[in-house]
């Protein structure tokens, strides 16, 4: 029979109170394991709390607790004095000859387009660039006369946009330095400063007698309109001789633009005619303003907008040339990683693909400015991409952001094919299924959520990066004409971290710009929070599928 073991015990003590005081905290009634269970789990209610803090803060910066005086409430005035000073009946004016602008512009990109082919035919030719380009003037001589003509058809109007527009502008000041005044006095008077509430006076400006000298110059817009529809009715019939069948459509398509802006005329009439100053704007004004209209333009002398589309856009189009390049990449080289390479290869890619996220975002803005946009232009010069002038552009930004996107992708989208169980891949094999196949047909099908999630994420990564679109995407706020096709990659746009980042510095604290840049801020913060939320949905859901 063998002796028996003994077990030496390490704590000397009782054994009755060993284990009544295993387990005890220095702090009464909790022990070690719920001081580490409430340190570790409390990371996620101070998430919660951060989250919540950040988007109190957006919304009191920007909507604000009390909706009359924030961002919305302060563009609702902002649209009113627009109105009341008649600065909107002076942009009615500004408009048609902005559509008069516009036909000579098309004369002018017409004249440039034939100009390119007259030079093109001279140097098929043999003759020199000077000889080339002197013909080419000398033939295209009466289309210059002819559109000189149109340079002087709106005269009229641009005399009395000037006038009435600096009419409009005193009264938008009068107005601007009479709320200040209001504003000032009811802050005196919130703080019991009666005595100093007392000293702030005003005069309430009278909107009858400013917006009279615009009412007055009615006859005369009615007369500058019905010259310039007399003189383009002229100049339509007698147009200049056609070169070639280029330029014989080109003039086709002038004279169908001009005979719409003569359309026009009698519309723009009737609009002033119709225009009152005391009609009063929809409480939702300042909603629709933000949400619909495109144009962003701040610091104005005439008016200033806050519409999100032109923002919003240039980030999509950057986002999305970002994803088209990344998305590829990544994921292909997550898959390469993972199934195919060698460990040698493994050991090398993997490491150099995870570097790049350690490049400062500043230092691949600086490589794009100097580098990137003047080499993609340079391609574009000899016929490897269209033809573009704008070295900061979608492009080059689009390109840049992929580059910081693939880490992202890459190392989630091979954790996602780590998830995948090898029985799996064993299976196919079983089966006769090839690597590629399998690769194609199992393991990527399996490890779909994953992937959708490191596309998505990918994504947030794109559309909230700053440094890198500020510096070159070219921060031309405005919407890229859509009839350009795939050339509007080739086009300078802004975008709304790059807007935050180029503003908010210059804003006044409480200003309706500041509050514009916070709103800008607080629907990037809601969209990446709509990004991850899909991103944990789509995980969720083809877990459930693939059991």
């Amino acid at each position: 029979m063998s002796e028996p073991t003994h077990i030496r015990r390490v704590d000397q003590r009782p054994l009755r109170e060993a284990i009544s005081t295993r387990g005890r905290s220095i702090i009464p009634g909790l022990t070690k394991d719920d001081l580490i269970k409430y340190f570790f789990g409390g990371n996620a209610w101070i998430s919660m709390v951060v989250l919540g803090l950040i988007m109190l803060s957006l919304f009191s910066q920007s909507i604000g607790l009390n909706p009359f005086a924030g961002f919305f409430g302060q563009d609702y005035r902002n649209q009113l004095a627009y109105r009341q000073s008649g600065l909107e009946f002076v942009d009615i004016i500004k408009k048609q000859a902005a559509d008069l602008d516009d036909l000579g512009q098309y004369l002018s990109a017409a004249r440039l387009q034939e100009l390119k082919r007259l030079l093109a035919q001279g140097k098929n030719q043999g003759k020199t660039e000077d000889q080339s380009l002197a013909d080419a003037n000398a033939v295209l001589a009466p289309f210059d006369e002819y559109a000189g003509k149109l340079s002087g058809f709106g005269d009229g109007l641009g005399d009395i946009i000037s006038n009435l527009g600096d009419t409009a502008k005193s009264t938008k000041t009068a107005l601007k330095t009479l709320e200040d005044r209001k504003a000032e006095k009811q802050l005196y008077l919130s703080v019991g400063k009666k005595d100093l509430a007392d000293k702030v006076t005003y005069q309430e400006v009278d909107l009858v007698a400013a917006v009279q000298p615009l009412k007055a110059a009615l006859p005369s817009i009615h007369d500058a309109s019905a010259k310039l529809a007399s003189d383009l009715t002229n100049f339509i019939a007698q147009p200049p001789p056609s070169v070639d069948e280029n330029m014989k459509d080109h003039l086709a398509g002038f004279n169908s633009r001009a005979q719409a802006l003569i359309t026009a005329i009698p519309d723009y009439q009737k609009q002033l005619d119709n225009w009152d100053p005391t009609v009063p704007l929809p409480w939702y004004a300042g909603v629709t303003d933000f949400f619909f209209n495109i144009k962003w333009q701040t610091a104005s002398s005439w008016q200033n907008y806050y519409g999100i589309w032109p923002l919003l856009i240039g980030s999509m189009l950057i986002s999305i040339v970002a994803l088209a390049i990344a998305v590829p990449l990544g994921v292909g080289a997550g898959v390469y990683i993972n199934q195919i390479a060698t460990p040698w290869e493994q050991n090398l890619v993997k490491p150099a693909i995870e570097f790049i996220s350690a490049i400062p975002s500043v230092v691949l803005g600086f490589f794009g400015v100097a580098v990137l946009g003047e080499s993609l232009r340079q391609l574009s010069r000899w016929g490897f991409l269209p033809e573009f002038s704008e070295r900061l552009n979608v492009m080059t930004a689009g390109v840049l952001l992929a580059f910081m996107a693939v880490p992202t992708i890459f190392t989630l989208t091979e954790d996602a094919i780590n998830n995948v169980p090898r029985s799996f891949k064993e299976a196919s094999y079983a089966l006769g299924a090839n690597r590629l196949q399998t690769i194609w047909r199992i393991i990527l099908p399996a490890a779909l959520s994953g992937v959708i999630s490191a596309v998505l994420l990918g994504f947030g990564r794109v559309i909230g990066e700053t440094m890198v679109v500020l510096l070159c995407a070219g921060n031309r706020i405005a919407i890229p004409p859509m009839s350009d096709g795939l050339m509007i990659l080739f086009q300078p746009v802004h975008t709304m971290t790059g807007i935050i980042a180029q503003e908010l510095g210059e804003a006044e604290n409480g200003s309706i710009e500041w509050r514009a840049l916070f709103m800008v801020g607080l629907l990037l913060f809601l969209i990446s929070l709509v990004i991850n939320f899909m991103a944990q949905r789509v995980v969720q859901k083809y877990k459930i599928s693939i059991g």
